[in-house]
């Protein structure tokens, strides 16, 4: 039997879903997290006694900073699913992109998001 080159549309769709829903959660955290940042989200030191404040806005600081970091990489995660989406559409998700065969679909289950294979991903760890 002839090794597939693509998952058919009926694969496609259930990676399509299992996409979306990860997109609509990992969505509502990245806005959760700029609420954050931004002070949307009801919790800052205005209610806080002089004392304290200093203390509470140096770690608001860091905090910020922290939330700051958490909310760059979930954004790199929304592009890593919503680039997932236009290959699904192109019918070339799940295609490795360094050895061009299928990444298994548990993998995709996984890491919907993934381009390379473990085998390619390991590779290329192993040359840095």
């Amino acid at each position: 039997m002839a090794e597939k080159n693509r998952y058919t549309d009926t694969e496609l769709e259930e990676f399509r879903s299992i996409i979306m829903e990860k997109l609509e959660l990992a969505q509502r955290d990245y806005d959760l997290l700029t609420g954050s940042i931004r002070g949307t989200d009801g919790n800052n030191t205005d209610d806080t006694s002089p004392t304290y404040k200093v203390l509470e806005d140096g770690a608001a600081t860091l905090s910020k900073e922290e939330t700051a970091r958490l909310a760059q990489r979930q954004l790199k995660f929304i592009q890593g699913l919503q680039a997932a989406l236009i290959r699904i559409r192109n019918k070339t998700y799940g295609i490795c992109r360094v050895t061009g065969k299928l990444i298994p679909a548990e993998r995709l289950r996984a890491v919907p998001h993934a381009t390379l294979s473990i085998e390619a991903k390991m590779d290329g760890k192993r040359r840095r």
